[in-house]
Parts: C-alpha cells; structure tokens; sequence
C-alpha cells in the first residue's frame, strides 16, 4: 500500500507534467519505433524491435509508479504550520558551530530535493536534525564523518 506523501503546489505540478511527457510524447515515440521495427522484417532477430520493446516496458513502469504518487499526493497547506520551528517548507539559516559558515536551505519532500535551488529534503540527515528546531537550537546531524552541530540562526516560510 503506498503512503500519502505531502508536496508544494510546484512540486506536485512538475510531477503531473512529467507524466503528461511520458505519456503523450514517449510513450507514443516508442509505439511508433515499435512500428518501424516491425515493418523491417523478422522480428526473432530484431535488435532495434527488442530495444523498443524493452523501452516501452520500462516507461510503462515509471507511468504506473507515477500515477500511483500522484494518486496519493497531497498540497501542503503552510497556512497553520508554527513559524517559529522548522517543519516542511521552512526556509532555515543555519550556522556550522565549528567553522561559523552559514548556509540557508527550504526543507521540502523528499523528490523536491535539489541543493542547486537550495531545497533539502526532510529525510535527509540534515533535514531531519532541522525538523521541530527553534531559532537558537543546536541541531545535531549525523553524518559519515561524524556529528555536526548547526545552530538555527533564522526561520522563515
């Protein structure tokens, strides 16, 4: 059974438009090299046949497992969500108590995620030692080189 899984509006709209790509443009692209491979003859020693073959299997799959989170996504309503703790959606500053560097990242769901954009997902280690923190908390994250501290420095939505 999958579980319910909490998104932003932007997040869950890419979701959608990948799947909307998969199936209106992939999906017919392979049916169509399907046809072209079919056409070239005996199909028991068709390689372009079996690679098309094996292509639209794999995209079938990713639609199903697609559609099933997008079946079970919910928006995530911040509206009620305490500010003053980081919880999904935070933006969250944050100071390394070894080496005083700051960084700042918006705690998201974990397909979110893109340190690029500065998004951190809530199951990663530092996510999930920012989860429920104040401003002023130390927020122990554990690492494979060890445990970091993190002071929480600032909270924003």
């Amino acid at each position: 059974m999958t579980q319910i899984s909490y998104y932003t509006e932007e997040g869950l709209k890419k979701m959608k438009d990948e799947l909307l790509e998969m199936e209106t443009v992939q999906r017919p692209s392979i049916s169509k090299q399907i046809g072209e491979a079919i056409d070239k003859g005996d199909l028991s020693e068709n390689a372009e046949y079996d690679a098309a073959k094996e292509a639209q299997g794999i995209l079938e799959t990713k639609i199903a497992r697609l559609k099933e989170v997008v079946a079970y996504a919910r928006v995530i309503d911040d509206e009620g969500i305490d500010a003053s703790k980081a919880f999904i959606l935070s933006t969250v500053k944050i100071k390394n108590v070894k080496n005083n560097t700051e960084m700042q990242y918006t705690l998201v769901a974990e397909n979110e995620a893109s340190l690029k954009d500065k998004k951190i997902s809530i199951d990663s280690p530092i996510g999930k030692g920012l989860l429920g923190k104040s401003v002023g908390d130390i927020a122990d994250v554990t690492t494979p080189n060890g445990v970091i501290q993190f002071e929480i420095v600032e909270i924003t939505r």
